[in-house]
């Protein structure tokens, strides 16, 4: 049995932009109508949605038709947990809070087996290998892994130069949520000074040779982005995207109670 194709990676290797959805409710269900969409990509939110690794398994084998890449967040950078989740199958892993190039080194340890690495070996037990089905997994699993490094902080941003250019790390995305409240602009990823520091990360990855994305499910803010050289760019969010329908659905019947505009922080 050949390895399966990361698709996401090798999307990332095109000129092209590639428009993503998160999806955070949890449940196969809906990750597969999100799947059946026509996104590019999506991610499955394991740091701020309920996810376990047994939930990001079953999202990952519902969505395995759709031609939607999966790409998977998880809640941190503990090495335990990466491996576990490339066992079930993760092939494009998200880390969060990514604030320093030794980070990312450990972060591409975490994904490699020795001696390039420390992820333990699985074997037969694994989805990763398709249960030892994968012709000579432990020597190619690392061609059609890809790891994304968020940067989200005043330190990330600061160091994403160095963070960038770690061999290994495949993309940079910048999360504009934690870095407005990081800054003090809380809640407004618009203010001068964050889109400053977002700029500033664009081009330094990109100067890298690495590829950036990042998360604006607002129009406007996502076609600067796209014009600034973002390649990946999540421009909805399932919950949100179920919040703001309902509301206006029910406002066509009565004022509606919660008159808020949607966020652009999310």
């Amino acid at each position: 049995m050949h390895m399966p194709r990361n698709g996401f990676k090798a999307a990332l290797a095109k000129d092209a932009t590639h428009y993503g959805i998160w999806a955070g409710f949890a449940t196969g269900y809906a990750a597969e109508i999100v799947a059946s969409l026509g996104y590019d990509w999506m991610l499955i939110d394991g740091e701020h949605a309920p996810n376990t690794v047994p939930s990001v398994l079953n999202q990952l084998q519902t969505v395995a038709p759709y031609t939607t890449a999966p790409v998977v967040r998880a809640v941190n950078g503990d090495a335990s947990l990466i491996k576990q989740l490339l066992d079930v199958g993760a092939q494009t892993l998200m880390i969060p809070m990514v604030e320093t190039a030794e980070q990312a080194q450990a972060l591409v340890r975490a994904m490699r087996y020795p001696p390039h690495g420390i992820r333990g070996v699985g074997g037969g037990l694994t989805r990763a290998t398709r249960w030892d089905g994968v012709d000579n997994y432990l020597n190619t699993a690392h061609e059609q892994l890809c790891l994304i490094v968020q940067v989200e902080s005043r330190l990330g941003v600061e160091n994403v130069a160095a963070i960038a250019a770690v061999e290994g790390v495949d993309a940079v995305f910048i999360g504009p949520a934690d870095l407005s409240i990081g800054l003090g602009h809380a809640g407004n990823p618009g203010h001068p000074e964050v889109q400053e520091r977002i700029k500033h990360a664009i081009d330094a990855t990109l100067a890298a040779g690495k590829v950036s994305g990042i998360l604006a499910p607002n129009e406007d803010d996502a076609r600067r982005y796209q014009a600034w050289g973002c390649r990946f760019i999540a421009v909805a969010i399932d919950i949100s995207l179920l919040r703001q329908s309902a509301l206006a659905t029910l406002a066509r019947y009565r004022p509606a109670a919660d008159t808020q505009a949607p966020s652009r922080t999310y």
